[in-house]
């Protein structure tokens, strides 16, 4: 039985791109949890709390004369939970392998069409790193990775007390120094041009070449994927930020660029000087402000709008022969993202879609969007998290990861801070990466730059915050 409809409310350009017969992409969010899951409890923080908290949860995605929209529904709540039956009784390891095996193929399900476009998944077993999980599917034309961390933190509360959790903030002082001289500013204009026509041209043109990473075959979102996740203590890394004069990102970019290198190495030799290219995904709303409570964004003139405001940054990752010392990583990482924040070409590459679905449709511009990605070697995506302990339905989390789905590349991370630590979770392809060897080759890196971090003498800071700039989806 459907609501009573007074209009429908058009898709966004981007969300129609994202839910297409060409892309479909969804965002995986796990909650661990401290203690037992209590079903009761969760089903009816789903029915009273999630559900009213965006009309998206309760509408379906119709095509209405080549225009998709969206259209409120009656939900059931039990048709988009599910409560999987493990053999029961058994150790935390063997519900490990359980876990990521439920993750693996939910993660090639389909949404049925006549249903709005979310799913939820309590798993009640306890694993070695919770006493039990719950799953959120979520598609991504509902939203982006700021959208759904908004909601978190809107409908959390934190686990010592029932006040609302702290919206993090994503502000970092402005580094110093003048003005700059005219002959200064000319220059950095004139780099700027350049950098966005080399970057858009790689969008355009270039592809990577294959490698231990990155196969090169059509249609690898369709294929098994493994998820994995390891933690890093934020103080550690903000330790390597102060002394390197660098950010939180800088770090982490840093160490991945230098652990996806080691992987490829040790799986071919003759990789290390293959091309190799991150697509980092950015938050393109306006603001560089702090989260806003989730009855701020879903105002039709928000700041900070609900909804997919987010754009693809290729970097390319440097190769193992051009440096000697783990820190040139960091460096380098600093560099190149600096100068793709000068670029222009994440906001001509944005009105390039545009021009493509206006001559082809949402379908020509979701294949335009696909062959981007397709072209890269491997994802990044980060979040912030909170820093204090959050509970939902009176359930403490321990940790939080996420991952994102659909995405023609054989590797996909994502990182999301929370309780003082950083969350990285790898979504590799099963039968070409090797996803233990990886998180090896990641722990490996992280300890060179941080031991080669504490043989040189502490610098100027010029960033106290984390994550400086736009929060990423």
């Amino acid at each position: 039985m459907e609501y009573e409809v007074h209009g429908n409310e058009p898709v966004s350009p981007t969300g129609q791109c994202l839910n297409s017969s060409v892309l479909s992409m969804s965002i995986l969010g796990v909650l661990e949890f401290e203690i037992p899951i209590n079903e009761s409890k969760i089903l009816s923080f789903l029915q009273d709390v999630f559900l009213n908290i965006s009309p998206r949860f309760s509408s379906i995605m119709v095509d209405i004369n080549g225009e998709k929209q969206w259209k409120r529904v009656e939900v059931k709540l039990r048709d988009h939970v599910r409560v999987p039956i493990f053999p029961s009784g058994m150790s935390p390891k063997f519900y490990d392998d359980h876990f990521h095996d439920y993750i693996s193929n939910i993660i090639l399900e389909q949404y049925p069409k006549d249903k709005p476009l979310w799913e939820v998944h309590i798993i009640k077993y306890p694993t070695s790193s919770a006493a039990g999980n719950l799953i959120f599917k979520l598609h991504h034309a509902l939203g982006d990775g700021y959208s759904f961390m908004s909601v978190l933190l809107s409908c959390l509360q934190r686990a010592d007390n029932p006040l609302p959790l702290t919206l993090p903030s994503r502000r970092g002082s402005q580094r110093g120094g003048d003005s700059g001289s005219i002959f200064r500013r000319v220059s950095e204009t004139s780099a700027s041009v350049f950098d966005t026509l080399k970057d858009f041209s790689w969008n355009s043109l270039f592809q990577d070449d294959r490698t231990p990473i990155r196969s090169g075959n059509y249609g690898v979102e369709f294929l098994p994927m493994t998820v994995s996740s390891m933690t890093f203590s934020l103080d550690e890394i903000k330790f390597i930020k102060t002394k390197l004069n660098a950010t939180v990102n800088d770090v982490i970019s840093g160490a991945l660029f230098f652990a996806t290198r080691l992987y490829m190495q040790e799986k071919s030799q003759k990789s290390s000087t293959a091309s190799c290219t991150a697509l980092v995904l950015v938050n393109t709303r306006i603001t560089h402000g702090d989260y806003k409570p989730i009855k701020e964004i879903i105002k039709p003139d928000s700041e900070m709008p609900w909804g997919n405001r987010m754009a693809f940054m290729p970097v390319t990752m440097p190769k193992l022969t051009e440096f000697s010392n783990p820190l040139d990583f960091v460096f380098k990482a600093q560099k190149l993202i600096k100068r793709k924040r000068s670029s222009f070409a994440v906001y001509i590459n944005n009105k390039m879609s545009e021009i493509v679905k206006k001559i082809r449709g949402y379908e020509g511009a979701s294949r335009y969007m696909h062959s981007r990605l397709k072209n890269s070697s491997l994802m990044i995506s980060n979040m912030i998290g909170p820093a204090e302990q959050m509970a939902l339905a009176d359930h403490p989390v321990r940790g939080v990861y996420f991952m994102v789905l659909g995405i023609p590349q054989d590797l996909i991370v994502t990182v999301v801070s929370y309780m003082g630590k950083l969350r990285i979770a790898f979504g590799t392809q099963k039968g070409l990466i090797d996803p233990e060897k990886f998180k090896a080759c990641m722990e490996n890196a992280f300890k060179m730059i941080l031991e080669a971090t504490d043989n040189i003498p502490m610098q100027t800071v010029a960033d106290p915050g984390i994550f400086q700039g736009r929060c990423n989806i």
